[in-house]
């Protein structure tokens, strides 16, 4: 907690996806040798190159893993916990946590964003709760309380209760999630990650000072969507 100095900048391949883009390499690397082989002309060999290869390109894109860190205070700010589009900013009826209207920020991740997912706050991981679901589209509405999901509840260091969920959409069928409760947790460590495309809510208190617009791009850790106020 406190001012970060550091701004380094490094792109890195996600753990989730590590073995993922290894076989699918060494896949297409001998189907490609079995073209070359078999055919006499080269023709199918440069097609299966040039669409599996932009494929591939597309994925490797999906599992970039950027090294961030916050540059500025962090006392009472929230942080995008994704990259992505915010699509939702409204006052909601939280009935399952809070039992009490909150002001929830909805960030919408496409299969070209990276779709790493930090801690949006300072603070301690109270709870941990993954919930199956359906797989609407999740930009919907009706997503973020009908898709599966999993709940990570947020204690800052101030006593604000901030609940941040990752939902999984109609083509994401797989959520991971690193938050554990009763660990500490800073803006700049990473929650989770969800893959392929989706969407991440943060429920906050209705007095948070929000700081993005619908429609505005966010990137994870570094784009501040709202501020808290002082009790």
């Amino acid at each position: 907690m406190g001012k970060r100095i550091r701004n380094l900048k490094k792109i890195r391949i996600h753990r989730e996806g590590t073995d993922t883009l290894i076989f699918s390499m060494i896949g297409l690397v001998v189907v490609a040798l079995l073209l070359l082989h078999f055919f006499e002309s080269k023709v199918p060999f440069w097609a299966f190159v040039a669409v599996f290869g932009i494929a591939w390109a597309i994925v490797l894109n999906f599992y970039r893993c950027p090294v961030r860190y916050f540059n500025g205070e962090t006392e009472r700010v929230v942080v995008a916990p994704a990259d992505g589009k915010v699509v939702v900013i409204e006052e909601v009826m939280e009935n399952e946590y809070f039992h009490e209207k909150r002001l929830m920020v909805s960030i919408f991740m496409s299969l070209f964003n990276v779709h790493a997912n930090w801690f949006p706050v300072d603070g301690k991981v109270k709870f941990v709760h993954h919930q199956d679901g359906n797989y609407h589209k999740a930009w919907l509405p009706k997503a973020s309380e009908e898709n599966e999901r999993a709940d990570v509840m947020i204690t800052t260091p101030e006593g604000e209760d901030i609940l941040c969920r990752q939902i999984a959409g109609a083509v994401a069928r797989r959520i991971v999630t690193y938050a554990k409760g009763g660990e500490e947790c800073y803006i700049d460590e990473h929650l989770g990650f969800i893959k392929l495309g989706s969407r991440v809510d943060v429920y906050l208190p209705l007095d948070a000072e929000v700081c993005v617009k619908m429609g505005q791009a966010t990137t994870g850790d570094q784009t501040v969507i709202a501020m808290l106020k002082k009790k």
